[in-house]
């Protein structure tokens, strides 16, 4: 098999790119992807979106005559035309027209190279490698009983590793997010267990910590405990459940797709059995103000990336989804110093 070719200025060991390149992310909202050229980035790789005849086109974001980004130019009859000199590709990659010599025949050098594109939970998923479809496992999202909410991306200038851990802590709730859920007078961490099914960590996680925002009735009655179960995905996504009172379910997939080594597109799809006549605007307004004050703490750690050694950072017994997200990292072949 050909080794895979890296991108220019990669952020990434070659290692950790390579590993990490094998592996399926989503890099757009699927109704942001449409017939004009979207630009994106996956793992320092430059890529453009669009749409071909209703089918998700995603490629190099490269006309190899002479290097220009195909994202901006445009889509005719189904193929992308580069704006420097007009050259078409039809939704395979292959060049089908050179305006300068429309006689010639075109050599088949001038091909895209194109990858897989699923569309799934209102995202469009890629995958650098050869590896087969492996996108996480969230059927809340298919689940009639469920409405759908999906927030916007959002950027983060932190590693996907770090966002990733921090989405799996629950010591941080107290302090981080007393804007939105946390409390302050509400620390402890009780005891919990995380296991192995395959490939994935599994944590549940019970506590008195509610999952009702700041200011909103909370007809829980008091002592309640809350479960909240966490699904790990690896490299970089997760699916959170939490159980409200009664059978009401709150699904969230949280999916760190790594522009490159210290940056983040979160893409954060929700579902939820109950509340459904709620405005979503409100879901979407809370749940970017939780993601803004994780982002403040991502953003701000040292080091930037996450250390997969297990003695380069103190450990309490609440960091036991944390400890084991790093050895399931470390098993993937990722650098033990550092990775993002």
């Amino acid at each position: 098999m050909q080794e895979l070719e890296l991108p220019r200025d990669c952020t990434f060991s070659p290692e950790d790119w390579r590993v990490l390149a094998e592996y399926w992310y989503p890099v757009a909202i699927a109704e942001e992807v449409q017939d004009k050229p979207l630009a994106v980035k996956l793992l320092d790789m430059k890529l453009v979106c669009y749409r071909s005849e209703g089918s998700v086109v995603i490629a190099r974001d490269l006309c190899f005559h002479r290097g220009a980004p195909l994202s901006k130019g445009w889509v005719e009859n189904g193929e992308i035309v580069c704006p420097y000199h007009g050259f078409r590709y039809n939704c395979e990659g292959k060049c089908t027209a050179v305006p300068a010599h429309p006689s010639s025949k075109i050599s088949p050098k001038l091909k895209l190279i194109v990858y897989p594109a699923v569309e799934r939970y209102g995202l469009i998923w890629t995958c650098l490698g050869t590896a087969a479809e492996q996108i996480p496992d969230f059927p809340g999202w298919d689940d009639p009983d469920y409405i759908n909410i999906l927030p916007p991306s959002f950027d983060i200038a932190g590693s996907s590793g770090r966002q990733m851990e921090g989405f799996l802590d629950v010591s941080h709730f107290a302090y981080v997010h007393t804007a939105t859920f946390g409390d302050r007078n509400n620390t402890e961490v009780p005891q919990y267990k995380v296991r192995r099914e395959g490939n994935e960590l599994v944590a549940e996680y019970w506590s008195t910590v509610s999952n009702y925002g700041k200011g909103q009735e909370n007809p829980a009655p008091e002592g309640f405990m809350w479960l909240r179960e966490f699904r790990v995905f690896p490299p970089f996504a997760a699916s959170l459940t939490v159980y409200f009172p009664g059978e009401g379910r709150l699904k969230i997939l949280n999916c760190a797709s790594p522009v490159s080594a210290r940056y983040t597109r979160l893409f954060c799809p929700i579902s939820r059995n109950f509340d459904k006549s709620a405005p979503v605007q409100d879901t979407i307004k809370f749940n970017l103000q939780v993601f803004a004050e994780d982002a403040e703490m991502v953003e701000s750690q040292t080091p930037e990336d996450l250390p997969l050694d297990l003695q380069a950072e103190a450990h309490i017994p609440a960091d036991r989804t944390s400890i084991a997200y790093r050895q399931l990292l470390t098993e993937l072949g990722l650098g033990r110093s550092y990775t993002s």
